[in-house]
Parts: structure tokens; sequence; C-alpha cells
């Protein structure tokens, strides 16, 4: 399906030509035309999937043909990330060349001259305000923002944000909106807690739901079965014949970066490092350094899984198994984004098996097994403890109910037997029943205290 079939306003045209954009992607094909008609809706798709220009035509073509305050915010757009938040910005400024449309991202950890910015744009009434849920509820507090004319709420990475407990500040700005208003969710993954925010937050919401939680077709997955030591020498063994460029490298720990970066720079690789404790102005230098090819790969933690806006990332390397599902999926999709090929490597040493047996069982699909290169020693069987597990549980299944109860009684009635022999036994080291030992408790002697008489200390003297 082509954007030019719906019905948009012409400087949306003209925007998506100069963008180049010409086909919709799925998500896009099945949601932009329900906003258009001004339903509520949820939106489940994996990343790099288009889900960004999917919510933003919509509204930009509403607010652009539509009878809407001026000098007032019409549009929020909540993000987990500084990242995601500047990604959304970007996209903004392109869709909005041909339109007097005007937005302001809000986030955290800036100075004071873009602190400054961000009030103007508010006082001002921004059309879109692009904000993570800290900051904005920050300027709420401080009473710098008006939201009382809200017409569209939009909440992007939703599950991100509850991952990183944002849950109570999403509902603080929700009360702060008109209750009249459309509302937009979307999300990479589909839990419990997603479901409770959306009830409470929107109105008969039409659902979209696209390949849930697993990850692209382009994507050509791998793992290498290995010992801890071997993992750096795997990674000089991927780069022994070609050139190392637009790759990331996950790791979950802080720490790990910075060890792991020293010993590849070591080795002569052009890299850089992504993760917490960076200031935002150390973030956005990598970040300008990498997307202009001045630095071959990244390090980073999960703080780069998602909300970065880097189209043609061609490997990705896991140097640890992430324990949760869904971070996996967030990783590997940083490749093969928009419709491109790309490669995820995983380094599974032996206490990483089981976990990620368990992403092979989520996603429903078994990774490719790389064996190592004989010069880098023998590897461990991949025999995860999961397996084991299951096969007890399966084994304990065809046995029924009233087999494993009787097992229990005769298991007790052997615990009971042992701890009467113990008792015995320890009775008739003893010499002596239970019954003479009550009769024959020793007490201790109560203590007598002498007191010297005056005439004794006279004497003395």
């Amino acid at each position: 399906m082509y954007f030019t079939d719906f019905d948009f306003e012409d400087e949306i045209l003209d925007a998506l030509d100069a963008m180049r954009f010409e086909t919709c992607t799925p998500i896009q094909e099945q949601t932009i035309q329900p906003l258009l008609d001004g339903h509520d809706l949820i939106g489940v798709a994996q990343t790099g999937t288009g889900k960004t220009a999917a919510y933003l035509l919509p509204v930009l073509n509403k607010l652009c043909s539509g009878d809407y305050p001026e000098n007032a915010i019409n549009c929020i757009i909540v993000a987990p990330t500084r990242e995601l938040a500047q990604q959304i910005d970007r996209q903004l400024e392109g869709f909005t060349y041909f339109m007097p449309i005007s937005s302001v991202a809000v986030y955290g950890g800036n100075d004071g001259q873009r602190y400054e910015q961000e009030l103007r744009g508010m006082s001002r009434g921004a059309d879109i305000i692009v904000a993570t849920p800290g900051r904005l509820i920050s300027h709420i507090n401080l009473g710098n923002i008006d939201l009382s004319r809200v017409s569209f709420f939009i909440l992007d990475e939703a599950d991100r944000m509850l991952d990183m407990g944002f849950y109570n500040d999403i509902m603080t700005i929700a009360k702060q909106l008109p209750k009249k208003r459309q509302t937009m969710l979307f999300s990479a993954t589909m839990p419990q807690e997603i479901r409770r925010l959306a009830n409470n937050i929107l109105e008969n919401p039409v659902h979209i739901t696209l390949s849930l939680a697993k990850p692209a077709d382009g994507i050509k997955q791998q793992a290498y079965i290995c010992y801890e030591p071997q993992k750096k020498a795997i990674i000089k063994e991927l780069f022994t014949n070609e050139k190392p460029e637009r790759v990331i490298l996950f790791t979950s720990r802080k720490n790990k970066v910075r060890e792991i970066s020293i010993a590849l720079k070591q080795e002569g690789y052009n890299l850089g490092e992504m993760h917490s404790n960076l200031s935002q102005s150390e973030r956005d230098d990598i970040m300008y350094r990498f997307k202009s090819r001045q630095i071959d790969m990244l390090v980073a933690t999960d703080i780069l899984a998602r909300g970065i806006d880097i189209d043609d990332i061609r490997l990705v390397i896991n140097y640890d198994v992430p324990r949760d599902c869904d971070d996996y999926i967030h990783r590997v999709g940083r490749t093969a984004r928009a419709g491109s090929e790309g490669r995820a490597v995983t380094f599974v040493s032996e206490e990483d098996q089981g976990y990620f047996r368990r992403i092979e069982e989520f996603m429903e699909q078994d990774v490719e097994k790389v064996s190592l290169p004989p010069h880098l020693g023998e590897a461990p069987e991949y025999a995860p403890q999961d397996k084991k597990r299951d096969n007890r549980r399966k084994k304990n299944k065809r046995r029924g109910n009233s087999e494993r109860k009787g097992e229990r009684r005769n298991s007790d009635k052997s615990r009971n037997r042992k701890k009467s022999a113990t008792k015995q036994k320890t009775d008739h080291i003893d010499n002596t029943t239970v019954e003479e030992k009550t009769s024959t408790k020793k007490y201790p002697k109560k203590r007598v205290y002498h007191h010297r008489r005056k005439n004794d200390s006279n004497k003395s003297e």
C-alpha cells in the first residue's frame, strides 16, 4: 500500500515525497486509517517497523487541516528515554517541513540554555511536545505547562516506560489532560500492566497486533556455545576477513562495557561506549560520531536497545544473554530495520544456557548454533538445565497425582523413622530414658553473696 492511497493533505504528501517515503509498512498500513477516523488505538509491533510515522502522520494531517487552537499545546508524545524523544523530534522536523506546525522536545540532562528553550516552547504553545515522563512531571509541578487543550495523547514504547517504573507518572500526566481526546498507545510487547494502563486511559480502542515479540524475518540469528574466556577470541574471529562496520555489542552491566572496550581497543578496534553513567553531551557526541562513521562499533548496555535512529546496523553482538526475553528481541531488533537484512550473534556461556533456551521457546524457534573454530579450543555442550527440569516435570505429569502423593507419604514416613532411630540411639548412648532425664534434671546452685562486716574492716585498719 502506498502513502498516496490515504487522504493526506498536500503538505504531508510533499514531505513524504521529499523524504522518499513511498510504501507503507504493515503497522502503518493498518493504523493510519483508524487514527484518521479518530479512534483510540493500541498498536503492538516489533521494533523497527515504522510505528513513529504510523502515529505522527495522522496527527499532523489533522493539525494541518482541522480547527485546533493556536498558541496552545495540541499534542503530547511521551517516550521512555531522551534518545527516543530526540529521534521522534527529528522525524517531526522532516514531516513538518512544509507545514506551520511547531514542536519542542522536553527531556532531562540538559544545560540551562536548553531548559530556557523548553520553557519558551511550552509558554508559546508549541503544537507538539515530545517529552520523557520525569521531565514532563517536573514542568507540570512547576506550573510551566498548560495541558488543558491537548487533543492528542501518545505513548510510545509503553512497555519500556512501565519497566522503568513510570506507571504513576503516566497516570499523573493523563489526569491533567481533557477527557475528550484521542489517545494512542504503542508498544513492542503486551504484558498485563500494559493492558491495565490501556483500560485506564483509552476508550474503546482499536487493537492492532503484528508479529508480537518476534524478531524481524530479515535478521539472521546465530549463537556460539562457548566458555567465558573464549568470547573475546570469537569477536576477533568474526572480523578476521572483514572490517567491523556498523556494529553494536550489547552487554548487561556497565562495568562490563568498560572492560570489553579496553580489551577491544588494545586489539586496534575503533569503538565507543554507551551507558547510563555518561552525561547527555557525551551520549550525543558518541551517537554523532557513530552515525557519521567516525567510529565503527558501539559497546553498550540495554540503554541502546531502544530509541535510536540508526537504520543501517549490520551486526548485533550479544556478549551475554539477556535475562529478559523482551530485551533480546529489542537488542537484535537494532538490525534489519525498515525491511533490510542484518545479523545477530549471541555468545552463550554455560551459565547462560538456561536463559537462552527460554528465549528460543519464547520465540518458538531454534537459533542456529555455530561451531567454534578448532584453534579456539573445545566448546561446552549445549545442555541447558531447563531441559532437564522440563523432562522431570513431564515424567511427574505422566505418573499422575495419586502416585506422587503416595511417594510423598512414603518419604514422610521414612523421614519420621530416621528421626525416631536417631532419637533412640541418642537415648541409648546416654544410658537413660526420657523420663529419667526429666526427673533427674539438675538446676544450677543459687549464688551466695558474702558481705564484710564493719567491725572486721575496723580491725584490719
